[in-house]
C-alpha cells in the first residue's frame, strides 16, 4: 500500500514539476522578439491598408456605423463585452488623428522602440478596431489580434530593438537573460497555434472533398484565389490528391506533431510549404505570411540567435552554442576540453578536464 502511495506521489510530482518547466522554464527571448518585428510590421502594413479609404471603414457614413457596430457586439441583456473607443468617434479630423496614432505605435512597436508601453497600447488599438470593424474581417486580422495580445506578456523588446540599442549606447544596457515571461506568451502563442490547426483540420476532414483529393484542385481552379494559373496540374491528379491529403493530415495532427524534436522540423516545414503556397497562388499574401510569423513561435531561440547573427555563414565551431568535445594528444597527455557559449552576453564557458 505504502509503495502505491508513493508511486503516486512521485507520479504527481513529476506532472507537476513538467508542468511548471512547461509554463515557467525561463527562455531567451529571441524568438518573440523576432515575432515582433514581423507582427508589428504586418500590424502597420495591415493599419495602413485601412487608411486608404477610412472612411469607407471607420467614418459616420461607413458601411456599418459606429453605433450599429457597437449593437451587433451587444447582447440581448444589454452588455457589450467587445468594446472599442471607435464607437464613439464622429469626426474626420479626430479620427483622422487616431489613425495615425495607431500608425505610430505599431511603427514603434515593430523597431522595438518603448516596447513594454507601446505593446499594451497596439493590442487596445488592434482589439478596438477589431471590434470597430465588425462585418469587414478576415482571418488576418483575427491572427494580428492573437500576435498584440501575446506579445504585450512577454519582453519582446529585450534584444533586436531600438530600446537594446539606445541602452548600450548609454551604458546601461545588462546581459539579457531568459525570462518566465517570455516562457509564458511563446506557450500561449504555440498553444494558440495548435488550437487554430486542430479545429481547422477537424473541420477540412467534414468535406468530402478533402476525403476524395479534389479539394486543391477547387481551390487552384477558382479564379477568385488565382494568383498563377496553376490549372495544368490537373494532368497530374495523384499529385493534386496528395497535396489534399498530406494537408488535411498535416492540419489536424499538428498539435500532436509539432512539440517533439524529431518531427517539429517536418511540421514547421510543411507549415512553411501549405502557407507559402497558399500566400504564392491563392491570392492571400499576407495571412500565408501572418501564418508562417505564428509558426516562428516553435524556433528554439538559439536557433533565432544564430541565424540573425549570422553565425551559420562563419563555419567555426565557436560559432554555434555548443561544440562537441574535442580530444588533444600532446606528449602523451591526453585533453578533453569542452567549449560552450552562452548566447545572449556573448559568454563563454570554458571547462576542461585533463587526465593522463
Amino acid at each position: 500500500m505504502n509503495t502505491l502511495v508513493v508511486a503516486t506521489g512521485d507520479w504527481f510530482s513529476g506532472v507537476w514539476a513538467a508542468w511548471n518547466r512547461f509554463w515557467f522554464q525561463p527562455q531567451q527571448p529571441h524568438t518573440l522578439a523576432v515575432v515582433r518585428i514581423c507582427a508589428g510590421a504586418m500590424l502597420l502594413y495591415t493599419h495602413l491598408v485601412w487608411l486608404i479609404n477610412q472612411q469607407m471603414f471607420l467614418g459616420r457614413d461607413s458601411w456599418i456605423n459606429g453605433p450599429t457596430a457597437e449593437l451587433l457586439n451587444t447582447s440581448v441583456d444589454g452588455r457589450n463585452f467587445a468594446w472599442s473607443y471607435l464607437y464613439y468617434v464622429d469626426s474626420p479630423i479626430l479620427l483622422g488623428l487616431l489613425n495615425l496614432a495607431a500608425v505610430i505605435v505599431f511603427l514603434m512597436l515593430t523597431i522595438g522602440f518603448y516596447t513594454r508601453v507601446v505593446s499594451v497600447l497596439a493590442f487596445i488599438i488592434t482589439l478596438s478596431y477589431c471590434h470597430r470593424l465588425t462585418g469587414s474581417l478576415f482571418g488576418l486580422d483575427q491572427v494580428n489580434a492573437m500576435f498584440a495580445t501575446y506579445l504585450m506578456l512577454g519582453p519582446s523588446g529585450a534584444v533586436y530593438s531600438v530600446d537594446r540599442w539606445l541602452a548600450e549606447r548609454r551604458g546601461t544596457a545588462t546581459p539579457v537573460v531568459p525570462s518566465a515571461g517570455t516562457t509564458i506568451a511563446i506557450r500561449l502563442l504555440q498553444l494558440h497555434m495548435c488550437v487554430i490547426y486542430l479545429f481547422g483540420g477537424i473541420g477540412k476532414a467534414r468535406g468530402e472533398l478533402w476525403w476524395d483529393g479534389s479539394a486543391c484542385w477547387y481551390a487552384i481552379a477558382n479564379l477568385e484565389y488565382q494568383s498563377f494559373d496553376l490549372t495544368w496540374l490537373v494532368q497530374y491528379r495523384w499529385f493534386i490528391a496528395l497535396l489534399t491529403h498530406i494537408t488535411v493530415f498535416w492540419e489536424v495532427f499538428y498539435c500532436f506533431l509539432v512539440w517533439p524534436k524529431l518531427t517539429r522540423p517536418i511540421c514547421l516545414a510543411l507549415a512553411v510549404g501549405v502557407h507559402g503556397g497558399i500566400a504564392l497562388f491563392l491570392g492571400m499574401p499576407t495571412f500565408g505570411l501572418a501564418m508562417i510569423i505564428g509558426n516562428l513561435a516553435f524556433v528554439y531561440p538559439e536557433t533565432v540567435a544564430a541565424v540573425v547573427s549570422l553565425k551559420w555563414l562563419r563555419r567555426s565551431p565557436e560559432s554555434f552554442d555548443e561544440v562537441p568535445v574535442v580530444r588533444l594528444k600532446k606528449s602523451g597527455e591526453e585533453r578533453d576540453e569542452r567549449r560552450e557559449t552562452r548566447d545572449g552576453g556573448n559568454a563563454r564557458i570554458l571547462a576542461g578536464r585533463r587526465a593522463t
